[in-house]
């Protein structure tokens, strides 16, 4: 799935995943390949986004939001 991450500075990632794991309002969450369409809330943590030869990056947001429809994964990161 496509991955974006943007902050109000600029774009801090764009690439393909296969997990991305998040801090979400209400405990922590994943999203994987095929998701049913969903927005949530942020909080601060960290993003782990793990590509398709399983090696992980992670970044640090301070909330946010995130959007996740037909593969697509929009996170608007504070």
């Amino acid at each position: 799935m496509k991955v974006e991450i943007i902050t109000p500075d600029k774009t801090v990632f764009t690439g393909e995943a296969e997990i991305v794991q998040l801090p979400g309002k209400d405990g922590s969450f994943e999203i994987l390949n095929n998701h049913a369409p969903i927005i949530s809330v942020l909080k601060k943590g960290k993003i782990k986004v793990v590509d398709a030869d399983k090696k992980a990056e992670f970044f640090e947001v301070n909330g946010g939001v995130i959007e996740v429809i037909k593969n697509k994964v929009l996170i608007l990161a504070e």
